[in-house]
This record gives C-alpha cells, sequence and structure tokens, in this order.
C-alpha cells in the first residue's frame, strides 16, 4: 500500500507538469491565461492535498514495537513502514526468530510460543517458506510442516501458516497465521503490513471440484504443524 501510494504521488507530479507547462506554439489571450492560472491553482491544491495525505498517514497511529493485537497470547508489534528492521530477535536457546517487526517474525514466533515447534532452516524470505517444487499434502523439509496448495483437497485451518507470493511491489512475498476458519471464509492475523494495513484480514474461501482455494491471487498455500 505504501507503494501504491508514492507511486500515486509521482504520477500526481507528472501531471502537473504537464498541464502547467505553457504552450510554446499558440499566442497566449486573456483567456488562456486565465485557464492555465487556474488549472495551475487546482494542480498545487491537489499537490498540497496529496502531500497532507501521505504526511498524516505515514505519521505513526503507534509507537513501532507496540503491540496491537495478539493471538493465543502472542503478540503482534506495530512496524510502522514495511522497510523497518529493529534488530533480529533471537530466543534464549539460540534459536531465530527473525527481523523485528518483520512478518517473518511474527509467525516463527507463534509457531514456537505457541505450537512449540522450530524449524530446521529457520532463515529465509518470506516467499521462501514455500517449495513450489512439492506435491500438495508433502513435507516441507526445511520448515518441519506439511505443505498444503492453494487450492488444495485439505480444507485450510486455524495456526496453519499462509505464505503469499512475491508481487511487484513486495519482491519478498508476505506470511500469516490463519486465525479463524468458517465455510466460506478464512481471517488471518498477521505482522508488518503496512502503515495503511490492518493486522486482520479475511479472504473469500471456496470449494470446488473437492479442493478449498483461498481466493487472493498472491496465496501460494499453507503449512501445517503434524
Amino acid at each position: 500500500m505504501q507503494n501504491e501510494l508514492w507511486a500515486s504521488q509521482n504520477r500526481m507530479l507528472i501531471i502537473f507538469h504537464a498541464i502547467t507547462r505553457k504552450p510554446t506554439n499558440k499566442p497566449e489571450t486573456l483567456i488562456s491565461k486565465k485557464r492555465f492560472y487556474k488549472i495551475t491553482v487546482l494542480a498545487v491544491a491537489v499537490i498540497l492535498g496529496t502531500w497532507s495525505f501521505n504526511k498524516a498517514v505515514f505519521t505513526n497511529r503507534y509507537e513501532v514495537g507496540q503491540p496491537i493485537d495478539s493471538l493465543n497470547h502472542v503478540v503482534v508489534f506495530y512496524n510502522g513502514k514495511v522497510g523497518n528492521v529493529n534488530g533480529r530477535n533471537v530466543t534464549k536457546d539460540g534459536y531465530n526468530l527473525g527481523l523485528k517487526y518483520q512478518c517473518v517474525e511474527f509467525v516463527k514466533r507463534y509457531y514456537y510460543q505457541h505450537l512449540h515447534h522450530k524449524m530446521p532452516d529457520s532463515y529465509g524470505h518470506a516467499k521462501d517458506f514455500f517449495n513450489k517444487s512439492l506435491q500438495d499434502g508433502q513435507k516441507n523439509k526445511r520448515r518441519n510442516l506439511i505443505q498444503y496448495s492453494n487450492s488444495s483437497i485439505t480444507k485450510p485451518k486455524t495456526d496453519d501458516l499462509l505464505v503469499f507470493d512475491a508481487t511487484l511491489y513486495n519482491p519478498y512475498g508476505h506470511v500469516a497465521i490463519i486465525s479463524k476458519v468458517k465455510e466460506n471464509s478464512v481471517e488471518i492475523i498477521q505482522q508488518n503490513p503496512g502503515p495503511l494495513g490492518s493486522s486482520r484480514e479475511t479472504f473469500q474461501l471456496t470449494h470446488q471440484n473437492n479442493k478449498w482455494q483461498i481466493q487472493d491471487s498472491h496465496a501460494l498455500g499453507w503449512l501445517r504443524k503434524e
């Protein structure tokens, strides 16, 4: 969302330069001058409005590291801008939970604290948690979890680790925990969705041809502890 806003602002600047450029091949008249100044005032107002909006939005509603949600007593911390990093979170026994307060840090902390699970490979970007070479229902050995594809014959359930692929604005992907499953929807809890994002999000869940599918084009699948 943050990248989309910056892209929108850049497009607005381009429009501003285009519409405020004076014509060079036509004589200026009083009417054209009035029109030019009206457009200029309007463009400046739009630019200032966009700047004010971005300033208000990206002024943190919370402090980085402030608890904003929880599931089964495992806390979601506010991270502000998606690129923020506040050191590495390592447990007393030396297990790497990840960079604070990225999405990966939350899901590994959730599995460690609530499910008492340590992943054999505790490193990698969010998208790397899903092994695209595996078949539906096979074990992901790097994470020591059963991996289900989106779509799968196995319905998602609470505590599953949902993995999202990379996007144009996010080359690292995203991970979250499924917090609620209904017949036609799933709810996730997530850390670091961006300043405009929510810690909870709901997706449609469909069941067709004996397969369950979470209706998001970037959802790769879900991992589950045996």
